[in-house]
């Protein structure tokens, strides 16, 4: 009895579950669903014509330029000092005046030497008047002893007296000297033309000729010279030239070579290559009229090395670069992209020589390039200042 109702309750558990399950997946079924987001179909590859702003490859003259960083060098820097001790009692310069060589600069104060001037100046007619008196003594000497009236020994003390006053002389005229000499070192003088930098001696102060610290700094800014290097493999045409007595012209353009500062010559190239840098050291030589060139001032170098005529030119904007090579597209008639391949020359940034592969007049894309392939339809976009129907862009013929 008690086993029947134990599977008659297993039974009823069953069922439940059952029943359970399938209300649950009724109301699984039942259940509204949420609406499915609309999913734009993603856009496909640029259907209509590309615009882009294009150019005419040109013809002209091309500067063939070696860029190199370089410093501003005065050819001559004095640092001057005084020769001789004493106070310094006067001042005759401004602060960054220009002076020739020779110009009085300062004074330092003369007393001192003035009276060593008098002294030796004394002492020297001290031994004119002694040599004086021994020459009339050594006259009359020899006429003693023509008449045989005194010794040959007396004739020759005299004579070797004679000697010493001169030599003592000749002493005494070097001490005079020597003071006229420091007389005149205590007026400073500049040893140069040049122009002066900042006074770093006040006056009243004492000055001696060991002194580490100058008076003032003179530089020669006129003319004056940059020194820069070029690595090795670029020295060959330069030296080519150089050696044919060629004086190639040197551009000084300011740091971010948008002005050019001055304009000079090659000067001078070291006897040898740095072998840690593999570059060699040159100095160019600039008349400096206008003081735009400033001693230590970094400069950007170019070393005209070539300068070539009438050669095809292009915007470098419009050369591409790929696993092909070099290339740029080319518009059409038809206003169709044709991919065209070239060889590329010489470059100075903004222009780029073309030695093969495209003829002067021919319209090239210089921006819109990144949707461009084969056979494209193109839209021009105007370009102010550019006359669309024949759109060229304005090519300078060398910097």
């Amino acid at each position: 009895m008690s086993d029947t109702r134990s599977s008659s309750r297993a039974s009823r558990k069953w069922m439940v579950v059952v029943l359970l399950l399938v209300i649950a997946l009724l109301a699984w079924w039942l259940w509204p669903k949420p609406a499915e987001p609309q999913h734009k179909e993603a856009p496909g590859p640029w259907s209509g014509p590309v615009p882009v702003r294009v150019g005419a490859v040109a013809q002209g003259r091309f500067d063939v330029e070696l860029k190199a960083l370089g410093t501003v060098t005065a050819i001559n820097t004095v640092n001057v000092r005084p020769r001789v001790s004493g106070q310094l009692a006067k001042v005759m310069f401004e602060e960054g005046q220009q002076v020739k060589a020779g110009e009085l600069l300062a004074l330092i104060d003369p007393r001192p030497y003035e009276v060593a001037l008098q002294q030796a100046e004394g002492t020297l007619a001290q031994s004119q008047a002694q040599l004086k008196n021994a020459e009339i003594d050594l006259a009359r000497y020899k006429g003693l002893y023509a008449e045989d009236s005194i010794a040959k020994q007396t004739l020759d003390t005299q004579e070797a007296l004679v000697g010493q006053y001169r030599g003592t002389l000749k002493s005494n005229q070097g001490a005079v000297a020597d003071a006229r000499l420091n007389l005149d070192f205590t007026r400073i003088r500049a040893p140069i033309d040049g122009r002066l930098g900042l006074r770093q001696v006040d006056i009243g102060n004492l000055l001696t000729s060991s002194d580490t610290t100058p008076l003032v700094v003179i530089t020669q800014v006129k003319p004056i010279s940059v020194a820069f290097t070029l690595p090795e493999n670029e020295l060959p045409p330069v030296l080519e030239r150089v050696r044919k007595g060629e004086k190639l012209l040197v551009q000084a353009w300011d740091r971010n070579e948008k002005q050019v500062l001055a304009e000079g010559v090659l000067h001078s190239l070291d006897n040898q290559i740095d072998t840690a840098t593999g570059t060699v050291k040159l100095k160019a030589r600039f008349s400096n009229d206008s003081e735009s060139l400033f001693p230590n001032q970094f400069v950007n170098v170019r070393l005209r090395v070539e300068t070539r005529n009438d050669v095809v030119l292009i915007p470098s904007a419009a050369l591409q670069y790929g696993s092909r090579g070099t290339f740029v597209f080319v518009l059409g008639d038809d206003q169709k992209i044709q991919l065209r391949d070239v060889t590329a020359g010489a470059s100075n940034g903004a222009q780029v020589v073309i030695d093969a592969g495209l003829k002067v007049g021919e319209r090239i894309v210089l921006e819109g390039t990144d949707k461009l392939k084969e056979g494209s339809a193109v839209e021009v976009v105007a370009d102010p200042g550019v006359d669309q129907d024949n759109p060229r862009i304005p090519l300078k013929s060398g910097t």
